[in-house]
C-alpha cells in the first residue's frame, strides 16, 4: 500500500505583520574584510504568536574578500521561533506555563489558544510542549559539537540573550543563542532574576573552549550585566532591532493619531461619483 503524505492544513494569513530581519555583522569574523548585502532573502515563514500571525523575512550579507565569501544572516531569527516551526517561543512559553504551573491540560491548553487566534490542535500542543522542554534542558547541557562547529566556521562565537514576558506576570523566559548562526541552544524560566541567577545559568557556556568574539541584548541592565560578568573581554552591543522598535513606538503612536485626524476631517465629504463607462467608446 502506497504510504499517503501527512496531512498539513493549508493556512494562509494575508493581513499578517511583515517583519524584515537584517544582519547586524559588519566586518567578518574570518578575515576582517567589510561585508555587502546579498540581494535575496535568505529565509522567510509565516508563524503564530500570541500577538497574531507574523511574516517573518531575513536578509544575509556576504564577505566582500572573494577569496573568503563567508555568509552571515540574519541574527535576531532565533528569538522568534525555533528552527522549522511555524510557532512563535511565546507560544511554547504560554504552553509550558500553563501546563507545568497552572497544572492544565492540554487539551485546556489548545482551547484557549485557539481562542487567543493561534490555530493548533491538541496533538500538536503536545508536540510544541515537547519543544519547550527540549528548549530548557538545553541550558543543562550544552551541545558542545555543534557549538565548536559554528566556532571553526565564523572563527569565534556571538552569544545574544533576550527574555519574553508571554503571561505578563513577572516570569520570564530567557533565551541564548548564537548571533551568526541564528541557532538558540539554551533557555530559562524565573521570577525576579537577577545577574547572579544569569551568571549562573550561563556558566556551563562560558567553560567551553571557544573564542567569543562579542556579546548582544537589549538594553535590559540585569543581562548587559551578566554578559560582561560571564565574557569580560568580548565587546557588547546593544540589538540594532530592539532599539529602532523603540524609536519607533512614538512614531507609530504620531501616526495613529494623523491617521485618525484626517478620517474625522475627510470623513465627511461626499464620495466620488461613478461614471458608467460606454465600452464601445474611443478611450481618451
Amino acid at each position: 500500500m502506497e504510504k499517503r503524505a501527512r496531512h498539513r492544513p493549508n493556512r494562509a494569513y494575508p493581513n499578517a505583520k511583515r517583519i524584515l530581519l537584517d544582519c547586524e555583522v559588519e566586518i567578518c569574523s574570518m578575515c576582517g574584510s567589510p561585508l555587502r548585502r546579498r540581494r535575496p532573502w535568505h529565509t522567510w515563514k509565516t508563524i503564530q504568536t500570541l500577538a497574531g500571525p507574523i511574516f517573518l523575512a531575513g536578509k544575509s550579507k556576504e564577505c566582500t574578500n572573494p577569496a573568503c565569501g563567508k555568509h552571515y544572516y540574519a541574527s535576531q531569527w532565533g528569538l522568534w521561533s525555533l528552527p522549522s516551526s511555524t510557532y512563535g517561543l511565546d507560544v511554547l512559553a504560554f504552553i509550558g506555563w500553563q501546563h507545568d504551573h497552572e497544572h492544565r491540560q492540554l487539551v485546556e491548553i489548545q482551547g484557549e489558544l485557539n481562542e487567543r487566534g493561534v490555530e493548533v490542535n491538541e496533538r500538536h500542543t503536545g508536540r510544541l510542549y515537547r519543544q519547550f522542554l527540549a528548549l530548557l534542558s538545553a541550558s543543562y547541557e550544552p551541545n558542545a559539537a555543534e557549538i565548536g562547529q559554528i566556532a571553526a566556521e565564523y572563527g569565534g562565537l556571538i552569544w545574544a540573550v533576550d527574555a519574553l514576558q508571554p503571561e505578563g506576570n513577572g516570569r520570564l523566559l530567557y533565551v541564548l543563542y548564537e548571533v551568526q548562526s541564528g541557532k538558540p541552544f539554551a533557555a530559562m524560566q524565573g521570577e525576579r532574576v537577577d545577574e547572579d541567577d544569569l551568571v549562573a545559568w550561563l556558566r556551563s557556556y562560558r567553560e567551553l573552549p571557544f573564542r567569543v568574539v562579542a556579546t548582544l541584548s537589549d538594553g535590559e541592565a540585569t543581562i548587559i550585566a551578566a554578559l560582561k560578568s560571564s565574557w569580560p573581554q568580548a565587546p557588547h552591543q546593544r540589538c540594532q532591532l530592539h532599539f529602532l522598535n523603540n524609536l519607533a513606538d512614538a512614531v507609530l503612536a504620531q501616526d495613529e493619531r494623523l491617521h485618525q485626524g484626517l478620517r474625522q476631517e475627510l470623513g465627511e465629504l461626499p464620495s466620488v461619483p461613478e461614471q458608467e463607462i460606454d465600452p464601445t467608446s474611443p478611450p481618451l
